[in-house]
């Protein structure tokens, strides 16, 4: 079993950047696609970005391409989101998930199917 730790959420203000990381231990983090989701206070979890296990498949949101960067280093166990241009109505509690192990090559957008999560970090955009 895979145990997931989030970093780097924090104040910023719209227009900014952050850089999220998601460390992963107690499993082979190369066998696992990786994705990131975020809950605002008030409203469901939402999907944000997926990558497949190796990392050569990103998968984003329609309100995030452009702006947001999912990518792992499978070497360090860390999956980042780079988030640029950041807007008030994206402040949410961001968390990282894991499906597998998996022998499959593709992202997935669907909570359901993710087995594992971290705690998530805070993500705050002030205008």
């Amino acid at each position: 079993q895979v145990q997931l730790v989030e970093s780097g959420g924090g104040l910023v203000q719209a227009g900014g950047s952050l850089r999220l990381s998601c460390v992963g231990s107690g499993g082979s983090f190369s066998l696992y696609a990786m994705g990131w989701f975020r809950q605002s206070p008030g409203k469901e979890r939402e999907f944000v970005a997926a990558i497949s296990r190796n990392g050569v498949t990103p998968y984003y949101a329609d309100s995030v391409k452009v702006r947001f960067t999912i990518s792992r280093d499978n070497a360090k166990s860390t999956m980042y989101l780079q988030m640029n241009s950041l807007r008030p109505e994206e402040t949410a509690v961001y968390s990282c998930a894991a499906r597998g192990p998996t022998y499959s090559i593709d992202p997935y957008s669907r909570e359901s199917d993710y087995g594992y999560w971290g705690q998530g970090t805070q993500v705050t955009v002030s205008s």
